[in-house]
This record gives C-alpha cells, structure tokens and sequence, in this order.
C-alpha cells in the first residue's frame, strides 16, 4: 500500500504545480499591469508572500479552525465506547502512527470528516446523527473512509491545495478593487510613448483575463482532484473493512437524511464525507460539485463481489462508468492480492428502531453538552446540566419524590 501512496503523492506534486503556475502567473500578470517596470517580478512576490501567510496559519491552525467552525467538541472513549473501538480497529488496519483525535458535532444530520496536516496529528469528527443512524459495520465504513483520507495523505494536499486556491481568489479580488480606486491604472500609461502605452493595455487586458479565469480553472482543478479523491477513499476503506456494504449502506442512510448540516459552509463542505450543502430544486453539475454523484459510488461499491482489493474496487468502477477510468494508481495494481470480503454476524447487522434513535440521539448529544444522568431507584434516568451539582447537590425524581444526592459534572 505505500506504492499506493507514493503514486498518489507524486500525482499530488504535479497537480500542486499546476495550481502554483496559475498562482505565479496571475501574480506577474497584475503585477505588471500596475507597475510596467519591474511590476512583474513584485506581483509574483506578492502572491507568494500573501500563500504563505495563509499556509502557515493554516499547517500551524487549520484542524483547529476547521474543528472550531464545525462546532466539533474532542470526546473520550466513555462518551462512546463503540466509536473509539472502530477508531482503533481502523487504526490498526491502516497502520497509521497514532490513533486519531475523535470529535463529535452537536448535530442531527449524519455526516463525518477528518482532518490534519500528518497522520502524527490527524483527527476524525462525526455527527451525533451519524451515531444514532448508523450500525456499527456502517459505522465502521464510514470511519475506514476518513481513515483512508489521512492514510493517503489525502488532508494535507487538499489543504494545501486549497490554500492554493484561497490565494488566487483573494489576489484576484485585490486586483479588481485597486483597479476601481487607481482608475484602471490610466496613471502610468499617460506618462508612456504610444507603443508602450498599448503595451499597457495589452498588459491589463491580460491581467484581467487572468485574475477571471485563474480563479475559475483553480477552483475547477481543486474540485476535480476532491472528486477522484472521494473514490480512491472508497476504495481504500474497503481494502480496510473488507466489507463493501457496510459503506454503501452508510452512504445511503446519510444521503436519505432530509436534515441540514447548520455548522458546514462553502469551506468545510469538500471535507465531508457526503456534501453537506444541498441546493433545492436543482442538479449540480458535475464539473462544479465537490464530490461524486452519491448514488454512483453506492453502485459501485455494491457492484465489488469477487473481492474487497484495489483490483476489484477498479473492475466494479469500471463496470459502472462503462469505461477504464484510472482510479487507483497503476502500482498498486500490479500486486493482484486477494482481499476475501467479510461476512458480518447477525449481531452486527442489528439495527435500533426510530424510536431508540432519537433517545440515543437525544443523550449522545447531552453527554457532549457535558449533561451527566443519574438513575433513580425507581428507574427513571434523570437528565443533569452541566453545573448543576455546583449549585444544588441534590435532585428531586418527578416521577417519586426520591431525593438523590448529584456530584458536580465533569467538564468532557
């Protein structure tokens, strides 16, 4: 699996390159149309200076941005015992150094991402939703998924990349709103012979060809790279799970949800799992969309029968799209291991009611809002703030009258 992940490194590097071209290009080209002499070389130092501003707050802050803006909340294994195991398992599967960080989001929706520049310091955030909807094979498929991302460093390009893309759009916008206050740089061309003024013009015509279209064919490039990535994590999580179904059927619940993400925006969106952001009333074309078609990848995933390998993962690709589209990196198909899938238990198959749900739902997300539950001898569970036992250390039970003692709650 390394080969796997040098071949995805290497196409990462020229893709990188692509995108810095773009970068340096609209930096010269603004540049020079500003400042005719020597504008061009100070422009490429500019948009330079501006990506590695943004990269550096990024590498040194971003996972606790991203985590910060999602309102995930860093929980330990007594909050649920079940998600740090698969955690774990997943861990174990994938090699990684350390076990991941695990968040969850104080949300209905079922969704999950994972973040973090190095495997050293990655992190996996999830839903409540996602834990009261899932079972714990989906579980499993969908926390293999995330795994995969961090294994095939998929986190630290895709951050970097859209730093990349952040930097074109923002220098872009400078070079619109400084032409609106100098005039559209009419200063310097009045004061030039009349070939270097329509040297100028060309210059600024350039520019402005430039600073439109860079931002458009790097947000293009950006979502194409997030598209093939979205697979290739697929593939990865069956290799891991050797169990195809369960994140088919994983996506599948979480495509069915009505329910809106409220903490996902334009900026987290390409990390989740599933697309957070649904547009109403309309298709989003697949040239702009920062995932593939949901439905695409669940047939795909139920088409794997021979195997759960990167050979079988391409042949059901393959057969879905109706023509060879390389997904996985050559080198890791020419060891043609055979990756028998697993047959799950009946327990593991289990699922909770509607009902049982919405109380699972209901407590997971008091705990994460550090509520503690205190039974009483009647056996009612009683539901505690945080803060209560401060304050007031005992409880009256509405259903018996029986007074129980409540210790001060623990912060998570």
């Amino acid at each position: 699996m390394w080969e796997l992940i040098r071949a995805n490194q290497r196409k990462s590097f020229w893709l990188f390159i692509g995108m810095s071209i773009l970068l340096l290009l609209l930096g010269y080209a603004i540049g020079s149309s500003f400042i005719p002499e020597g504008g061009g070389s100070f422009g490429v130092l500019v948009a330079l200076g501006i990506w590695m501003v943004l990269s550096i707050i990024s590498i040194a802050f971003g996972s606790n941005i991203l985590l910060a803006i999602s309102g995930a909340k860093e929980v330990t294994s007594e909050v649920h015992p079940q998600l740090f195991n698969v955690v774990e398992e997943m861990k174990i599967a994938a090699g990684l150094p350390n076990i991941p960080k695990i968040y969850i989001i104080n949300e209905e929706a079922p969704n999950a991402f994972a973040t973090g520049v190095k495997p050293e310091n990655s992190a996996i955030a999830v839903t409540a939703g996602l834990l009261s909807k899932l079972n714990r094979d989906e579980l499993q498929g969908v926390v293999a998924h995330e795994t995969a991302h961090i294994f095939n460093r998929d986190i630290r390009f895709m951050t970097l990349a859209g730093i990349m893309l952040g930097a074109i759009v923002l220098i872009s916008e400078i070079y619109f709103r400084g032409m609106w206050i100098s005039g559209g740089g009419r200063r310097y061309s009045s004061k030039s012979s009349k070939s270097s003024g329509q040297g100028q013009v060309i210059i600024m015509i350039a520019a402005i060809a430039l600073a439109i279209l860079a931002p458009i064919l790097a947000r293009l490039l950006y979502l194409a790279i997030s598209r093939k990535r979205e697979y290739l994590a697929d593939a990865t999580a069956v290799r891991f799970t050797r169990y195809p179904e369960g994140l088919a059927s994983a996506l599948e619940k979480i495509s069915e949800s009505t329910l809106d993400l409220r903490s996902a925006n334009k900026v987290t969106a390409p990390m989740y799992i599933v697309n957070p952001l649904k547009e109403k009333g309309m298709k989003i074309a697949d040239l702009t969309s920062t995932h593939p078609p949901i439905s695409e990848r669940i047939r795909i995933l139920r088409s794997i029968s021979q195997g759960a390998g990167f050979i079988d993962y391409q042949t059901a690709f393959d057969k879905i799209k109706r023509k060879a589209t390389p997904i996985i990196p050559a080198s890791a198909l020419t060891n043609p291991e055979k990756v028998e899938i697993k047959i799950p238990g009946e327990a593991t198959v289990a699922q909770e009611s509607t009902k049982q749900q919405k109380r699972t739902l209901g407590d997971l997300m008091m705990t994460v809002n550090n509520y503690s539950f205190l039974a009483c001898v009647c056996g009612m569970k009683i539901k505690i703030p945080a803060g209560f036992g401060t304050n007031r250390p005992k409880v009256t039970c509405p259903r018996c009258g029986h007074v129980s003692a409540v210790a001060a709650n623990k912060t998570i």
